[in-house]
């Protein structure tokens, strides 16, 4: 997967250095949702009343989506690094279902990224960051994949789903107060899992 994901992304400084970037850019199906998931998985703080489907609705995902595709951009310019979203690769669902997409990316990539902002649908990024952290986590290397992941939220984002990442799987929690401190604390982030993989404190994954 990882040959197949730098194929289609192309050429840069560190081409073969992969940041998966995952956040609430789209639309939620609350209903497959909740027949896929454990209900102990569901994030306590979910309002049921707030369907997906609305005006609001999409000017968030909206906004999710740019928040992240700007975010991937500016990690490709200045970092140099292949920063990509689940939608910038061409997987079928008929080859790989959306979960299995995100699992597969998760576990291809140097580093994955969750980034929430304040308008992120919480119920479906806490079920789709317990699915792919369970399934990191659950092999022979799980603190290299630990020391890759990073869950960073807007200030002021509050919910069940944060502390259940702190507590249950012990991944690095950044906030952020706008979109230039978000970018910063990547590029930052991004450098230092550079070093470490160039000291050997963690392993290179080609």
């Amino acid at each position: 997967m990882r040959d197949r994901i730098v194929d289609e992304l192309g050429s840069l400084p560190r081409s073969r250095f992969l940041v998966y970037l995952m956040g609430p850019y789209e639309a939620f199906d609350l209903e497959n949702a909740l027949e896929d998931a454990d209900p102990e998985a569901i994030p306590e703080s979910v309002d049921f009343g707030t369907l997906v489907g609305s005006d609001h609705d999409l000017e968030r995902d909206e906004a999710a989506l740019d928040l992240l595709l700007d975010v991937r951009d500016r990690l490709r310019t200045e970092a140099g690094v292949n920063a990509f979203l689940a939608i910038d690769v061409d997987v079928p669902l008929s080859e790989l279902d959306a979960a299995s997409q995100s699992i597969a990316f998760a576990r291809a990539s140097n580093t994955v990224v969750y980034v929430v902002p304040a308008v992120g649908d919480n119920l479906g990024v806490g079920i789709e960051v317990g699915a792919v952290l369970e399934a990191l986590f659950d092999d022979e290397i799980a603190d290299h994949h630990r020391e890759r992941v990073l869950f960073v939220h807007e200030s002021g984002v509050r919910s069940a789903m944060i502390a259940a990442v702190r507590d249950r799987w012990e991944a690095r929690i950044y906030s952020y107060e706008d979109r230039e401190d978000l970018t910063r604390q990547l590029r930052l982030f991004v450098r230092d899992l550079i070093r470490k993989e160039r000291t050997g404190e963690l392993p290179r994954l080609d």
